[in-house]
């Protein structure tokens, strides 16, 4: 299966801010409330990375965000968005932005800019790529 309708560089950012706004805010503020510090705890990391796992895995590769903007996280090979999928997408991409001190991610950033796919270093990681598709029924 082939990469069809992606989603661009700017639909993307904007799912992004609104996954921090809408689901990041108040994952924070309950954070506060539980740990008493606005720092990111185990709390905030634990539900972020939770959220980043479960929900696009049981929603047909939406977020709150991404669901908002009409896009949303498909295997190239047409299969479904799973937990491991998202694990190696959100966790191991994370890994390789980290390590690279963040250039990964302006790396990535330029290839959704730039490239035909719109695919990034994480999608390219976990297979996937990001649609304007709605989920097949």
């Amino acid at each position: 299966m082939a990469v069809t309708n992606p989603a661009g560089f700017w639909k993307r950012l904007l799912a992004s801010l609104l996954d921090a706004i809408v689901v990041g805010i108040p994952i924070s503020v309950i954070g506060y409330l539980i740990t008493g510090s606005m720092e990111t705890n185990w709390f905030t990391t634990l539900a972020n990375l939770l959220y980043a796992l479960i929900v696009p895995a049981v929603w047909y590769g939406y977020t709150v965000g991404k669901r908002m903007i009409g896009i949303r996280i498909a295997k190239v090979n047409g299969g479904k968005v799973g937990i491991g999928t998202m694990f190696l997408r959100s966790f191991v991409g994370g890994i390789v932005y980290f390590i690279t001190f963040g250039i990964g991610l302006i790396i990535s950033a330029i290839m959704v800019a730039a490239r035909e796919d719109k695919r990034s270093i994480h999608d390219f990681i976990a297979g996937t790529y990001v649609t304007t598709e709605k989920p097949p029924v």
